[in-house]
């Protein structure tokens, strides 16, 4: 926005007295995970979303039951919009690479649903942390150790 933009818009003299600008959306990807069964529930779960509004385009993977949108949408929308044209049961993807979590095998994470390189997508990590081990623990673990051989006498 320029700086005659900017003056324009502060000496606007329209109808209104203050102009509301409509808030663009963002371009984002939206991952969806549907059941597809066969090639007329892929082609079903395609067809729900192409004609919406802002969406630019559309891949299915069926073999994962997953449909990716790209576009100016609101990932909500484009949930209830599946479940609604399909009758299918719909939500947000709910798997992540397990690179990207710390503790990918930890209770709540790991899924053996999920597909290969994935886990679950866990938003409250306090819940699912490990518990640390205390210094007496730590203390002994280490005084047996391989890695160590200075650490016992006895060895």
């Amino acid at each position: 926005m320029g700086v005659i933009d900017h003056i324009s818009n502060m000496f606007d003299c329209s109808t209104g007295s203050h102009s509301k600008h409509k808030r663009r959306k963002q371009l984002q990807t939206v991952e969806v995970k549907v059941k597809m069964d066969c090639e007329g529930c892929e082609r079903k779960v395609r067809r729900s979303v192409e004609g919406m509004k802002g969406v630019q385009s559309v891949t299915v993977e069926p073999k994962q039951h997953k449909l990716t949108v790209v576009g100016y949408v609101d990932p909500e929308k484009v949930v209830a919009r599946v479940a609604h044209r399909t009758g299918k049961k719909a939500e947000i993807w709910p798997y992540v690479p397990y690179d990207v979590v710390a503790h990918p095998y930890a209770q709540g994470v790991y899924d053996k649903k999920a597909p290969a390189g994935y886990v679950r997508r866990v938003d409250d990590y306090q819940s699912n942390q490990l518990q640390r081990a205390s210094s007496t623990e730590v203390r002994y673990t280490t005084a047996f150790s391989d890695e160590n051989p200075a650490a016992c006498v006895v060895m």
